[in-house]
Order: structure tokens, then C-alpha cells, then sequence
């Protein structure tokens, strides 16, 4: 058994604010006897700018949001998920990092989100992430001290097949740090990750952005803890803040030994 925590964020355009913020609500999850921390998609820097992000995003080594995170995981000695970071990996190159820090503050793997959210929700609500940010490539699976996580972003949440891929390579969890919009999120945002969970027999853990931010745009907010047969554990609306939850390893192992849906394709 471990405890794990969804960290609720309304990220805005200073990475200096975002850290101070985090921080606050690490410390806040440490206090619920937590194990495992995890953050929202973009909590350093909440912007679709390009031009805006090249002029103040770095690379790993340099990054201030990672540095200060990593110092804290270790001088708490906890694990800790940023879901993610915009990273510069060239002149003109960004990627949206998931970066998974150990108790000793070390980066212990990374996953670029595959999927790009281009869409048009409206003639006023539009997105192109592709603009911005370069693809990732490859899947992401680390063994943590309670078993495998799966590392996936946002979007990516509506392309099941990468999710069986995780389940079936051993994961028993998986991460959906998220900045899904008000507008697709109050439609679709529970009954997605319940899906995924259900079908997978995975534990979920999603932590949002939520609200309306600096620049207009609203998020959905709603961080979910769901179990590995689809039960909502833990879940905050709308403000910030931190959900956390006893996580039993062995539920997942349980019910695929009972519907052995794994092995079916």
C-alpha cells in the first residue's frame, strides 16, 4: 500500500508564481502523509505562445521550475511527477515534458506527449499544439518501488490503444497530468478516464489545471484519483489545491486475474 497525491493548479505565465504555488501544495500533500506527488500538464508555464515560450523556456538542466521540485523531492524524500514542463530542445524547438523525479531528487525517466491537441471546438475556441510543440516519439513505463507507471499527457487520454500498451507492458498505473479545456472537459473528462481505468484494470491518476487563467482561457479542473474497476477515489472541482489516496498495488493484478481482458488481443 502507498499513498499518492493530485496536486490542482491554475498555472499562469511566470514560472517563479507557478514553483512558489507548487511548492505550497507539495508541502500541503507531504502534511496527508503522501507517497508519491503528481502535478498538472503545464504547471510551469501555461502559454501556447511559441515565440513567447522560446524566449523563456530551457533545457532540463537549466530549467528553474525542475531544479526547485527537485530539491524538494529531496529534502522530503518523496517521488514526484511534474506532469509537465515546456522544454527547449533547440533554437526553435519546444516538447511538453512529463519528468518523474526520485526521493533523491534525481530525473528518473521523461515522457514528450505523442498527441497534439489541434482542434477547433469553435469559431472562438481553437488550439494547435503542433505549432508549438514537437511530437514525442516513444512510450514511457518506470517501475516504481509499488509496481509500473505509464506516462501519458493530456490529450492523449483519447487514443486508447497507447493505454493498452502501457497496460499490457505491466503497468498498473498511469499518469494523466491534464489541462483539458471547460468546454471538452464537463462532456467528456470523467468518463474518459474512467473508461481507460475500467478497460485496463489500471489505476488513474489525473491532476488538472483548473479555471479560468491569466490569458482567458478556461480548464476543467476535476483532478481524479480513480480505482483500477472505474470507482472515483478522490476528485477536487474547481479550485486549487491537493487530493490524495491509499493506493493498494495488488487491485489491479486481482481484477485481471479474474477478466482476463489483457491477453484477449
Amino acid at each position: 500500500m502507498f499513498r499518492v497525491s493530485c496536486i490542482q493548479l491554475r498555472s499562469n505565465n511566470s514560472i517563479h508564481n507557478n514553483l512558489k504555488k507548487t511548492k505550497k501544495l507539495i508541502i500541503k500533500a507531504i502534511k496527508q502523509k503522501t507517497d508519491f506527488i503528481l502535478t498538472p500538464e503545464v504547471s510551469s508555464q501555461f502559454s501556447l505562445n511559441k515565440n513567447e515560450l522560446l524566449k523563456v523556456c530551457t533545457n532540463m538542466q537549466r530549467d528553474i521550475y525542475l531544479n526547485g521540485i527537485k530539491k524538494l523531492a529531496k529534502k522530503y524524500k518523496k517521488w514526484i511527477l511534474i506532469g509537465s514542463l515546456i522544454i527547449k530542445i533547440s533554437k526553435n524547438k519546444l516538447v511538453n515534458r512529463s519528468v518523474l523525479i526520485d526521493k533523491n531528487g534525481k530525473v528518473r525517466t521523461y515522457y514528450d506527449k505523442i498527441h497534439m491537441y489541434d482542434v477547433v471546438l469553435s469559431k472562438k475556441e481553437k488550439y494547435f499544439e503542433s505549432k508549438s510543440f514537437t511530437s514525442g516519439k516513444s512510450i514511457k513505463i518506470f517501475k516504481l518501488p509499488w509496481g509500473k507507471l505509464g506516462l501519458s499527457i493530456c490529450y492523449d487520454l483519447r487514443f486508447p490503444n497507447l493505454y493498452r500498451k502501457l497496460s499490457k507492458a505491466g503497468s498498473l498505473f498511469v499518469s494523466v497530468p491534464s489541462a483539458f479545456t471547460e468546454t471538452t472537459g464537463k462532456k467528456h473528462w470523467h468518463s474518459l478516464l474512467r473508461a481507460r481505468a475500467i478497460e485496463n484494470f489500471c489505476y488513474v491518476f489525473a491532476p488538472a489545471q483548473g479555471g479560468k487563467h491569466y490569458n482567458g482561457r478556461k480548464t476543467f479542473g476535476h483532478s481524479l484519483i480513480i480505482s483500477p474497476d472505474g470507482e472515483i477515489i478522490k476528485e477536487l472541482k474547481k479550485s486549487e489545491g491537493v487530493i490524495t489516496a491509499t493506493i493498494n498495488p495488488k487491485l489491479p493484478k486481482y481484477l485481471r486475474s479474474r477478466i482476463p481482458s489483457l491477453k484477449g488481443d
